[in-house]
């Protein structure tokens, strides 16, 4: 029989199609594309065999992820699963280009002929002919593509075991497949007698620095957390600014003493993380008036390698200590300069949203506690857990403004516990044998790098602390099993070694994403059946 998925031009036409349906996080396109992967894979004759070994699942809020089991006729329990996300991010960056950003063909074909415009790097890449453009394109429905490949070879008896595999919608935001899919797997497990010796996700290389034309494999994934700075100053008119202190002064502070602060690096080897940066910063005024903001939110992307979350606590909260002690000093400095106004009181009390909560539960009553924190909820926008934990914390804040001035830190969803399996004996072993393999049949040097660096679902398949270190986190963030949660006992039960090993492209999440296809469909096509093999293979 004709196989489907093993030439380059079968690949580049099925990866054309899969990247052709606009699967934008919380999109109608996202919710069209577990159809069209079932479909293809139904077309196996395997799969017509064993119509219930395909399936979709439901996340629980109107998408889907899709699980496909081939098993092994020798009706061994060993399996591998192979993770991938479907879901991309928007496509407003393209200008001009837009309308052709899920076209790869078309798009690449446009870009050859207004090579002028694109910048050097680019043009160079597009001149070789080894590149294709378009979203999604390597993050990851290459990815996908590969791993259906995988799942053809696997129908044909190519590996010593089962092979499942797992695509899913929501990467790019939540997370809310990959959280949805973990207790699904172990259903999966009990269900077919199956025993999973590793995951490999097939993210695309993520270069360290510009130019970086290293390749690499992955042993791990890099964490993420998202502390928020709730300020709660004091109301004023600007005519009398010094009678109140400003919620926007007090978040610029903050954010200019931890964007960028490489403090809160960790490295691990040649590998560091990098530094906090700013994803949000506003004041909660909800109309213009001349009375100044005096609640103000400022929110940051932190990475994580091995720090726990108390350690972080602890540094987020020195650090605002050393902020709202400078902000004491510039207001009396500013004040005695001035000569006219006695400054408004300049002691902000820095507490964790923890703190706070007790607080209005031991003054306000539990009851009107939960009311405040439920009318939050119920006016916020659910597509929006960001902006739902800030309206949370700012509610909250109000309840207990006897306690202004005053800094609260919280975390926000989503949440990627950082995962590292460097020193599994069968992650050892594979990597070794990848990279001498990668060396001899093609001459390529692959790089062991211990955290992918672009964040993956490879977070959500095991914990690396046990459950009472996540308390610290749990207890901050407002909108814990309110709206956000991880399987926490499913993924210390679930606890499989992670790989990422995928292909080569460049500029994720801009308007010049691309794909080296030829490295894609020819040596990864070799390697990646000969990894899934070892994965497999007994020691």
């Amino acid at each position: 029989m004709m196989r489907k998925w093993q030439t380059t031009a079968q690949l580049v036409d099925l990866l054309c199609e899969l990247v052709h349906i606009p699967s934008i996080t919380g999109s109608a396109g996202e919710i069209m594309l577990p159809g069209l992967v079932t479909q293809q894979l139904r077309s196996l004759a395997y799969f017509q065999a064993h119509p219930d070994h395909i399936e979709t699942h439901p996340t629980g809020d109107g998408r889907e992820f899709v699980t496909a089991l081939v098993k092994h006729p020798s009706n061994v329990s060993k399996t591998v699963i192979l993770i991938s996300h479907f879901d991309v991010v928007d496509v407003i960056d393209y200008g001009i280009w837009e309308q052709h950003a899920f076209d790869p063909k078309t798009l690449t074909s446009l870009f050859r002929d207004n090579r002028e415009t694109l910048p050097d790097t680019v043009r160079a890449d597009l001149e070789t002919g080894h590149w294709l453009f378009g979203r999604g394109i390597m993050d990851m429905k290459c990815g996908l593509a590969l791993h259906m490949a995988m799942i053809e070879q696997a129908c044909y008896q190519a590996f010593d075991g089962n092979v499942l595999l797992l695509t899913v919608p929501d990467e790019e935001i939540n997370s809310v497949g990959m959280r949805a899919a973990v207790p699904k797997l172990l259903e999966l497990a009990e269900r077919h007698g199956l025993v999973y010796r590793a995951v490999l996700n097939s993210e695309p290389m993520f270069t360290r620095y510009p130019g970086d034309e290293t390749n690499y494999i992955y042993t791990g994934s890099i964490g993420k957390v998202l502390p928020g700075f709730l300020c709660y100053g004091k109301e004023t008119h600007v005519g009398e600014p010094f009678a109140g202190l400003n919620a926007n002064f007090m978040a610029s502070k903050l954010t200019n003493a931890l964007e960028l602060n490489t403090d809160f690096c960790e490295r691990i080897g040649e590998e560091v993380t990098p530094p906090p940066t700013n994803q949000m910063q506003t004041d909660l005024k909800k109309d213009y008036s001349v009375q100044i903001p005096h609640r103000a939110v400022t929110l940051f992307n932190l990475f994580l390698y091995d720090t726990g979350i108390d350690e972080r606590v602890t540094q987020l909260l020195s650090l605002a200590r050393e902020v709202a002690a400078d902000i004491k000093e510039t207001v009396l400095m500013q004040a005695q300069r001035f000569g006219t106004f006695t400054p408004a009181e300049t002691d902000i009390n820095v507490l964790t949203y923890e703190q706070l909560y007790a607080y209005a539960a031991r003054t306000h009553g539990q009851n009107r506690l939960e009311q405040t924190l439920q009318e939050a909820v119920r006016r916020s926008d659910p597509g929006d857990q960001r902006q739902t934990t800030i309206n949370m914390v700012d509610e909250l804040a109000i309840l207990c403004k006897e306690m202004a001035p005053m800094i609260v830190l919280f975390f926000s969803p989503p949440y990627y516990p950082a995962v590292n399996r460097s020193d599994h004996p069968l992650i050892k072993r594979v990597v070794a044998h990848m990279i001498d393999t990668a060396q001899k049949t093609h001459g390529v040097a692959l790089k062991h790098q211990h955290y992918f660096g672009g964040i993956s679902d490879l977070s959500y398949v095991g914990l690396q602390r046990p459950l009472s270190t996540l308390l610290p986190l749990v207890n901050n963030m407002p909108l814990w099993e309110r709206g956000y949660d991880i399987p926490l006992a499913a993924l210390q039960q679930l606890d499989v070694p992670v790989l990422n090993f995928g292909p080569v492209g460049r500029d994720a999440h801009q308007w010049t994403e691309r794909l080296n296809v030829d490295f894609a469909f020819d040596p990864m096509m070799k390697w990646l059946p000969e990894c899934i093999q070892q994965l497999l293979a007994d020691d």
